[in-house]
Formats: structure tokens, C-alpha cells, sequence
């Protein structure tokens, strides 16, 4: 869409070894290639994500253009401790460049939860965030799945409108069982409950039926590690649609995990810490 508008678009999504540079200047593209191939065999994911800095000033030296950058799920890639450093020097971009610009976009897109209070803390912090898709739309996207697959209203309600989980149920033929597993081992379930105390897996069991439970003073700091996990979003109080990309989270329906202030990330998500909390 964007270089349909005329833009020259840079692209980063290091967890997915995914890269591209959408752009007219064959010399800044073969750089930014070059410099993909090193970082992908060497894993230093920072060099490409600071090296885009130098490549948006090289195209806007040569002449005065549209340019975006797109960065998907990099704080996880560079480390969070250079997360703000990095939105930063993004927002510098924008702001006093180096060079005139006629348009500049850039998108920075995360699922770490615990990183939107590294960047929040900064005065020049504006974080909206984003939600599972809505019904209908999801309901869309599912239409688009070729061949055989459970009801709409089943899926729906193992997703609560995911559509990385709708792709993921889908490579595995529809196996929940399989999906949940590969989160436990993911997030590394069992070490997680391993480590908390009773009480707190007492709260835990509670947060499962209700996620609101965890708004109490003593449990704070679980719910505060469930976020960091990417299990849980909290502050979810505020349904404006202004506060939000796109459209808020549903109204309280605790059938999908979703309370009044904080909601699990999907059902199946919840599903996964009650099946590590009852081993």
C-alpha cells in the first residue's frame, strides 16, 4: 500500500528473518540486501536495524522523497534495554533530519508486552495498542481458509479473533492440542510455575476463570510477569476507541478470558497456564 503511494519502504522483521527494501535506488537497495545476508549469518540483528538509519539519509541525500520504515517484533531481536534508544532515534528521524523530506512513515510494531512500559516511560512516548481482530472480520479471514476445518464459532472461541493463531491451527490441521503444547514449551510454562509459591499459583488459578482477580496490590507483580510473558494484557479499562488501533477488546467475557482491566491474550493462552498450573 505504502509504495503504491509513491513510498520507498524498508522492512524488518528479524524474528522471521524476514527483510525488504521496497526501493527505486538500485546502489541503497544492494546495500541493504548486503547487509541482511551478514546480519542473518552472524545473528547480530542490531546492525541491520541501525544500519536502516544511515540507508533512509543516503536515499534522502540523493533527493527529496516519500520514505517509510517498517519494523515488526524487533525489540526482541536488538534487546529490550535498546528499545526506547531505538523509537527514539526513529522519532529523530522524523523530527530533525538530516536531510528534507517531502513524507516520512515509520511503523513500530510489538508484541512484548513489557517493552510498552520501557517506551511509555519517556514523555515522547505514544503508544496505542492494538487488539485481536473483530468477529466480523476475523470471521472474514477464516472464509479465506481452503478446505476442511471446524465451525467458525469453535475457532472463534480457541482465538478470540488471533489470526497468527488461525494461521498456526491451520499448519497443524486444526490440532489444538498441539498448538497449546507448543505454547507451554514456548513460554517455558513449567519453569514458570515451577518457581511460583502457593499462594501465588492459588492467584493464578483465580486470574484463569477471571483475569481481573489479579487487580489486587499482592498481585501485582504476577500479573506484571504474565504481561512480560505475553500471556496477559492489563490496562484494557479504557474501551475508548481513540485510546486503540483499530477497535478495543470486546466488553467483559470471561468465556474468551476477557475481564473489565486486564484479559488474557487468547483463550488458548489461558488454556495453556491452566494445563502447565494442574501437571
Amino acid at each position: 500500500m505504502l509504495r503504491e503511494l509513491g513510498y520507498d519502504v524498508f522492512y524488518l522483521h528479524p524474528l522471521d528473518k524476514s527483510f525488504a527494501a521496497e526501493i527505486d535506488d538500485k546502489d541503497v537497495k544492494e546495500r541493504f540486501l548486503d547487509i541482511v545476508q551478514q546480519t542473518v549469518a552472524d545473528g547480530k540483528w542490531l546492525r541491520v536495524a541501525l544500519e536502516t538509519f544511515d540507508l533512509v539519509r543516503e536515499l534522502l541525500k540523493r533527493r527529496k522523497r516519500k520514505v517509510a520504515v517498517i519494523a515488526d517484533d524487533v525489540f526482541q531481536a536488538i534487546g529490550l534495554d535498546k528499545a526506547a534508544a531505538y523509537v527514539k532515534g526513529l522519532l529523530n528521524m522524523i523530527e530533525h533530519p538530516v536531510y528534507f523530506y517531502e513524507r516520512m512513515v515509520v511503523i513500530v510494531a510489538t508484541g512484548e508486552g513489557i517493552s510498552r512500559a520501557e517506551i511509555g516511560r519517556h514523555r515522547w512516548g505514544d503508544l496505542m495498542p492494538t487488539w485481536n481482530m473483530p468477529k466480523k472480520g476475523f470471521e472474514e479471514l477464516y472464509e479465506k481458509i481452503p478446505g476442511q476445518k471446524p465451525q467458525f464459532e469453535e475457532v472463534w472461541r480457541w482465538t478470540g479473533g488471533n489470526p497468527w493463531l488461525l494461521s498456526e491451527l491451520y499448519k497443524t490441521n486444526w490440532n489444538y492440542e498441539k498448538v497449546i503444547q507448543g505454547i507451554i514449551k514456548e513460554k517455558k510454562l513449567d519453569a514458570f510455575i515451577f518457581a511460583l509459591s502457593q499462594e501465588e499459583k492459588e492467584w493464578l488459578a483465580e486470574a484463569i476463570e477471571d483475569p481481573d482477580s489479579l487487580y489486587a496490590r499482592e498481585r501485582i507483580p504476577l500479573m506484571n510477569k504474565l504481561v512480560e510473558l505475553n500471556l496477559l494484557m492489563d490496562e484494557v479499562y479504557y474501551r475508548d476507541p481513540d485510546f486503540w488501533i483499530d477497535q478495543p477488546p470486546p466488553e467483559k467475557d470471561l468465556e474468551l478470558g476477557i475481564g473489565e482491566n486486564a484479559a488474557w491474550h487468547t483463550p488458548i493462552h489461558r488454556e495453556a497456564v491452566k494445563r502447565a498450573l494442574n501437571k
